[in-house]
């Protein structure tokens, strides 16, 4: 059993939990997940690492409550325990070498983004950090990202927060005031990560991008989340997270990710009138 050390709510639906879990602590990078299991009925959920402590033994995970499962993980408190967590999965971040980083997070993609910062930061990098929210209320982890870059842009797509904007504006309006990025990396919704990456192209900026399609096992064997990159089919378990943002299928993977969308509606609708409760199949 793995044991919720810490919660803390970031806003309305999105919850931070500390996690005990040592063996994973000890070797957790950033860029890599976990797949989480509530109990044995439950299905496999996997999040990305949004931080670890290897001194206490406990890794961090954000996540937003829009299906079943996280709802119910959202009903979790301290003291409480998942049954399953597993990790760490994916191929970490290749992080050295660089020495102006651009950072990019789209909404929830900011507590992945955080940890890609603070690693960069730590190394001696120029990190700008440049963040995106649908309004205030939204923005999360704002301290921390400061703490750990250069410059912070925080931007709102109704500027209720003063700074009204995509990510795509800040970043293109750094660039054309000459700064020079090493490496760009965008993390968030495909929308997003296909708009940084088709603005970092035209200027030659390398550009890294977090794919987190439906994933069931995340061993690279049920083959559900596969991608294509450079027009060849990988798996976003073993293969990535992380792929080269010039080189990736947008478009047929936001066609994939709305597959499901009926059923993943159904699950998170779905009362057992047997335990009188919503339940994981």
């Amino acid at each position: 059993m793995y044991k919720i050390v810490k919660k803390r709510v970031l806003n309305e639906q999105v919850k931070l939990m500390e996690i005990e879990a040592p063996l994973i602590a000890k070797k957790a990078q950033p860029g890599q997940f976990i797949i989480f299991r509530i109990n044995e009925t439950g299905e496999r959920i996997p999040l990305t690492i949004a931080g670890y402590d290897r001194t206490r033994g406990t890794v961090t995970i954000i996540f937003q409550e829009v299906g079943a499962t996280t709802k119910q993980l959202g009903q979790m408190n301290e003291g409480d325990a998942l049954l399953d967590f597993v990790g760490p999965l994916g191929l970490a971040t290749h992080l050295d070498g660089y020495k102006k980083v651009a950072v990019i997070g789209g909404g929830l993609g900011t507590a992945i983004a955080y940890p890609q910062a603070k690693a960069l930061f730590e190394k001696g990098a120029c990190v700008h950090s440049i963040v995106g929210f649908r309004n205030k209320d939204l923005v999360i982890l704002e301290d921390e990202m400061k703490a750990v870059s250069n410059e912070l842009f925080v931007m709102t797509d109704d500027g209720s927060n003063g700074n009204q904007g995509f990510v795509t504006t800040a970043l293109e309006k750094q660039i054309e005031k000459g700064e020079n990025y090493d490496l760009v990396i965008a993390i968030g919704p495909l929308v997003m990560m296909k708009a940084v990456s088709e603005l970092t192209k035209k200027y030659g900026i390398k550009t890294i991008v977090s794919m987190n399609p439906v994933m069931i096992d995340g061993t690279g064997m049920c083959g559900g989340c596969r991608v294509t990159v450079g027009g060849e089919t990988k798996f976003a378990c073993v293969d990535g997270p992380d792929f080269d943002g010039h080189l990736v299928d947008f478009d047929a993977a936001i066609r994939r990710q709305g597959m499901y969308k009926k059923q993943e509606r159904e699950s998170a609708e779905h009362k057992c009138r047997m335990l009188g409760g919503i339940q994981n199949a």
